[in-house]
């Protein structure tokens, strides 16, 4: 058998005759002429070299050789109607693949956002690729995700970008320290108070320094840590103060309190962004529109900042 001959039109046409029995109601059901299908059972027959079809009490049925035919075909006919199906769920977002490239801190908050996406679609992975802000650079400019969450988004014609959510940063203390009970404190007054610092180029590090240049303030004892998760036991242990992002101190039974600081807490927002000239796959289109609906259901309302349909233009 000379298997290029073979076309999905003339397995469709065989599986027809040998599931009605019939040339003429084959011919019905797929709107052709009986000729034609007559025509392209004889086709089917030269390019397969022996008989599928023999006439036995008034039907056409399958010979040894057209049975095999008749499950293969089937077989075929299949596979390719569930690819048709997963090209209309692809085509509508409902199956696919895409990547987010996340910093640290806005792992306290993605999940949140992933979670209900996910049971809604169950059929789309979502691969969430977590670094430093400096990491999360690297990935954006070497296009290696789709999305990326940050608190301070890269510059520049190629960068879309849509505030999503209010990030504020507190400044922290063990709660019995001195000032975690004070109505309102200055900064000034903590000045020579050890605090725990995140790493250079962290979006939350750039804003707290910005806050002491702008009050022509200068830390006198600092130590890096560069996790949240570090800084926030640390404190809790009496290492040191810490400006830390809100969103990490949700459902957190510490020993940390908040300290009311005049000019606190410093006002940022999470963005999502995309590479303008990077098509995005629907299914992380679709996530955009599924934030944009039900964001205010998933995080409370005085965090909401939605701009998101700047990344679906």
């Amino acid at each position: 058998m000379n298997i290029r001959h073979l076309t999905f039109r003339l397995l469709q046409v065989y599986v027809a005759v040998v599931r009605s029995g019939s040339i003429s109601q084959a011919a019905n059901q797929l709107h052709l002429t009986q000729p034609t299908v007559s025509l392209q059972i004889k086709r089917l027959t030269e390019a397969v070299g022996d008989q599928l079809l023999e006439l036995r009490e008034g039907r056409y049925q399958p010979t040894f050789i057209g049975k095999e035919l008749f499950n293969a075909a089937q077989d075929a006919l299949t596979r390719f109607d569930d690819f048709d199906n997963f090209l209309d769920d692809a085509a509508r977002g409902h199956k696919g693949h895409f990547s987010i490239g996340i910093v640290t801190t806005a792992k306290y908050v993605l999940p949140r956002l992933l979670s209900p996406y996910a049971k809604q679609f169950p059929s789309v992975d979502v691969t969430l690729n977590i670094g430093n802000r400096s990491n999360v650079l690297q990935r954006f400019d070497n296009q290696q995700d789709d999305l990326y969450v940050f608190s301070h988004p890269p510059t520049g014609d190629h960068v879309v970008s849509g505030r999503f959510l209010r990030n504020p940063l507190v400044l922290i203390a063990p709660k019995d320290h001195w000032a975690a009970n004070q109505k309102t404190v200055h900064f000034s007054e903590l000045i020579n108070e050890r605090f725990l610092m995140r790493e250079p180029g962290s979006a939350t590090r750039m804003m707290f320094e910005n806050f002491l240049r702008d009050n022509n303030l200068q830390l006198r004892n600092t130590l890096q840590i560069e996790s949240n998760e570090a800084i926030r036991l640390s404190v809790e242990t009496g290492l040191g103060l810490a400006v830390i992002s809100e969103h990490t101190l949700a459902q957190v039974n510490a020993n940390i309190a908040t300290v009311a600081v005049e000019g606190f807490p410093l006002l940022s927002h999470w963005y999502l962004v995309r590479q303008g000239d990077r098509r995005l796959p629907i299914s992380a289109q679709q996530f955009i529109e599924f934030m944009n609906l039900h964001l205010s259901e998933w995080v409370e309302e005085k965090y909401v900042r939605n701009e998101l349909n700047e990344l679906l233009r």
